[in-house]
């Protein structure tokens, strides 16, 4: 994510880090750095911290992973995309505070992710992400992209028995009670 001087400043100014956490001394030299490319670990959280979707906007990264998915999601997205898995909602590539989540359904608050073995080099930070996500409500699955490619069908059986425990949970509003019913 590339930021410009004002934008680092704000997010140092919001966060309540200096600006020398980004390895700059000054404003200015901040502005100079500020035109490259800002390690990915800074929107994924400082010593904890998580930077909310109103001060992190991160839906070009977003449409760039939806243009660039891996076999392993488009197939995934082929049997979850218009409601094709219990008649839910799922969204691919969708931010959620910091973060990206490959496949959200909100109605299950349910997230599905197609790692691939990059995240082996990043399981702290998995870790980290998978225990913000779930302090947010959500269930967060996780599947090898051979998996995925290798055993569709027992991947979905997965995802689909997760979207009915997770909606079992959660009973369904009662309706209205007619004229002349009720308290």
């Amino acid at each position: 994510m590339v930021l410009s001087g004002v934008e680092v400043a704000i997010v140092a100014a919001r966060t309540g880090y200096s600006i020398g956490s980004w390895g700059c001394v000054t404003t200015s030299q901040c502005v100079t750095m500020a035109g490259s490319e800002l390690p990915l670990p800074l929107w994924e959280g400082i010593e904890g911290r998580v930077f909310h979707s109103a001060m992190i906007n991160l839906t070009t990264q977003a449409k760039t992973l939806r243009i660039n998915s891996t076999d392993a999601e488009r197939l995934l997205w082929k049997y979850l995309r218009a409601k094709q898995l219990l008649g839910l909602k799922f969204r691919r590539q969708e931010q959620i505070g910091g973060y990206i989540a490959d496949f959200v359904c909100y109605e299950a608050t349910l997230i599905v992710e197609a790692d691939g073995g990059q995240h082996l080099d990043n399981l702290n930070a998995d870790a980290e992400r998978t225990r913000w996500l779930f302090d947010q409500g959500f269930l967060v699955l996780r599947f090898w992209n051979h998996e995925v490619l290798a055993n569709i069908e027992g991947v979905l059986e997965v995802v689909r028995s997760a979207c009915l425990e997770r909606l079992s949970a959660c009973p369904s509003p009662q309706p209205s009670p007619t004229r002349g019913e009720g308290a």
